[in-house]
């Protein structure tokens, strides 16, 4: 695996970490994510703590950003509550950004080793779901034939 890093987006670490600061208090939220969309704006998000599994900072953040118009983020970030810092995405996490966005930066590390890197570098050899979901041409060559089915639609043995 070649782990190629890029630039980090100090304001979008700022973002987070002021929602962190601001927002998270008590146990029910305790991490804050910020995600750069594709035209600049960045969308903040909390996570939603509960002993069912409620869901992480980053997963919040990915209807945030639709219900405001962001269908595509270019870079995301985690910072926990209490001056945690950055916080890496958790497993779950990894793979659902990979799903929604093959392209994704994250921005992890902590201190003076903060770094932007890849989503498929944090999950290398992973299953893309993507990749395994047949498109509407593909359904369409599958579709039985007239000759190929019984004269109520159903496939001829």
């Amino acid at each position: 695996m070649t782990s190629r890093t890029h630039d980090v987006d100090h304001e979008l670490v700022r973002a987070a970490a002021h929602v962190a600061r601001t927002r998270c208090r008590g146990e029910n939220h305790t991490m804050a994510a910020a995600g750069r969309a594709r035209d600049g704006r960045i969308v903040t998000a909390v996570n939603a703590y509960h002993f069912t599994g409620g869901p992480c900072a980053e997963l919040v953040l990915i209807g945030a950003a639709a219900a405001q118009g962001v269908h595509e983020l270019v870079t995301i970030v985690a910072v926990g509550d209490r001056d945690r810092g950055v916080v890496p995405p958790c497993g779950r996490c990894r793979q659902v950004l990979l799903d929604y966005f093959p392209a994704l930066r994250v921005i992890v590390g902590s201190d003076d080793r903060v770094r932007t890197v890849r989503i498929s570098d944090l999950l290398p050899e992973s299953y893309v779901w993507a990749d395994h979901q047949l498109d509407a041409e593909h359904l369409a060559s599958q579709e039985p034939t007239d000759s190929q089915t019984d004269n109520r639609g159903r496939s001829a043995p």
